[in-house]
């Protein structure tokens, strides 16, 4: 049986457990009584489902987890000890060979290769055999076991609700587990990467040339690594774009807020809200073929010298990205503002665009700078329409006319093909990523102790 079929069994087997849980519940309550059941009949439908389906979804993983392993051992088993003496990645070919050969019966092979990949197609079709038949069996009997335990006494809602904050827990802990993991693989390699170029170098030098010879043999650069062009790029676009997002993404949420009508503002805000939905590709296809040759033409126009791809054209593009972004969370900020300030404004003499500028900005400042250092933070993390619009020269410039580069463009850059990541041009793009994260964390936590601190004046 295939897998997704055994899946799709065990959900409908698990469904059926419901309405025999359930039936079992109100059996009783047809004998004893509704109000001498401890739950209502649903949880114990719950009760039943869980126990059909839980166990066997846990069995399919375990077996999942092992069987490729075990196969592909009994596999190799039958090759020739000759073939089995390589390296691991010789090793690693052969394996690829047979599963190859088992997914495709008329290929080319040679006759030890087919033997194994024979062996291989075997044990798969009894392990899925055997693992359908065991999943089954595992989902029966645990809808069976949880039947004989219903009885009007019998506590499911509290053992049902106990699995939910377990369930919730376990994906709370996965989400924790995932960020360590992300932290520790880039720091690890950060590490290995410090190893080979001195700290001071990194932070402090003024030049970004990556390029460095791979082998002994090998023509090329020795390589610097000074982060500072990629500081000052990076800088550079985010604050392009936030000249641009802040104050319409502001103003509009202002407007929408205080001055629209709702029928207005039930258009306007999820039209504003779609430019959040546009892929960044195809901002970036926007502003390389309308916005960049725009300021060049623009610029020549004016007598200036503009670069084809230039530091503007990506901050004004991503900027206009940026502007739901800081419009939406600012109107949140600005509703969240209690009427009974505005009524006192107004009643104190105040007319609307005063109780706005003196009020109601005021009282909201504090998360809509918040949710400014997010969109800052959203600014810096942008890789797309940087590589298409502001190019890849890492120039020492604080000119926007100017072609240079970001941080995330030189991570795209260093890991694009194939890489041996024992060089220092590799795991530059480690120490890069922890230097964004460091960068990032330390806006967000900012943006969250703002709104930590000044939003209980006005609640």
């Amino acid at each position: 049986m295939d897998k997704s079929t055994l899946l799709l069994l065990v959900l409908l087997l698990s469904v059926l457990a419901f309405q025999v849980g359930r039936r079992r519940a109100l059996y009783w309550a047809g004998n004893a009584g509704l109000q001498e059941l401890h739950s209502l009949p649903g949880y114990y439908g719950y009760y039943t489902a869980l126990w059909c389906g839980v166990p066997a979804l846990m069995l399919m993983l375990v077996w999942f987890t092992l069987e490729a392993t075990y196969i592909t051992h009994a596999a190799l088993a039958v090759l020739p000890e000759a073939m089995l003496s390589g390296s691991p990645e010789q090793l690693s070919l052969l394996v690829n060979d047979i599963r190859n050969v088992a997914s495709n019966a008329n290929g080319e092979a040679a006759p030890a290769i087919r033997e194994a990949a024979r062996r291989y197609l075997e044990l798969e079709h009894t392990s899925n055999r055997l693992l359908a038949l065991l999943t089954v069996a595992t989902a029966l009997a645990g809808m069976w076991w949880a039947r004989t335990r219903i009885r009007p006494q019998h506590r499911a809602r509290n053992q049902v609700e106990g699995f939910l904050e377990i369930f919730l827990i376990a994906c709370a802990g996965v989400a924790i587990l995932t960020t360590i993991g992300i932290v520790l693989s880039v720091l690890v390699e950060s590490v290995r990467f410090f190893s080979l170029v001195p700290l001071t170098d990194f932070l402090f030098g003024m030049k970004w040339s990556p390029q460095i010879a791979l082998r002994a043999d090998q023509a090329g650069s020795s390589g610097a690594f000074g982060i500072i062009p990629l500081v000052l790029g990076t800088t550079l676009i985010s604050l392009v774009a936030m000249l641009v997002s802040v104050p319409v993404g502001l103003l509009s949420a202002i407007y929408l807020s205080e001055y629209a009508s709702p029928r207005f503002r039930a258009v306007a805000k999820p039209l504003l809200e779609v430019l959040a939905g546009i892929p960044t590709v195809v901002y970036g296809f926007f502003a390389a073929l309308v916005v960049a040759p725009f300021i060049r033409d623009f610029g020549a126009w004016a007598g200036q010298d503009v670069s084809s791809e230039s530091a503007l054209a990506a901050g004004l593009v991503m900027g206009i990205m940026i502007i739901p972004f800081v419009s939406s969370l600012s109107d949140d900020f600005i509703n969240a503002v209690p009427q009974a300030l505005r009524d006192g404004a107004y009643a104190l003499g105040a007319t609307q665009s005063e109780t706005i500028r003196q009020v109601v900005i005021p009282a909201a400042l504090p998360g809509i700078v918040g949710g400014i250092l997010l969109a800052v933070s959203r600014a810096i993390g942008e890789t797309m329409i940087v590589v298409m619009a502001a190019g890849l020269s890492a120039n020492l410039t604080f000119n926007p006319l100017q072609a240079v580069t970001t941080v995330t463009t030189q991570i795209v850059t260093l890991l694009v093909g194939d890489q041996e990541f024992d060089s220092p041009k590799t795991l530059a793009a480690f120490a890069l990523g922890l230097v964004l994260f460091l960068l990032t964390l330390a806006l967000n936590i900012l943006a969250l102790r703002i709104v930590r601190k000044y939003r209980e004046q006005y609640e």
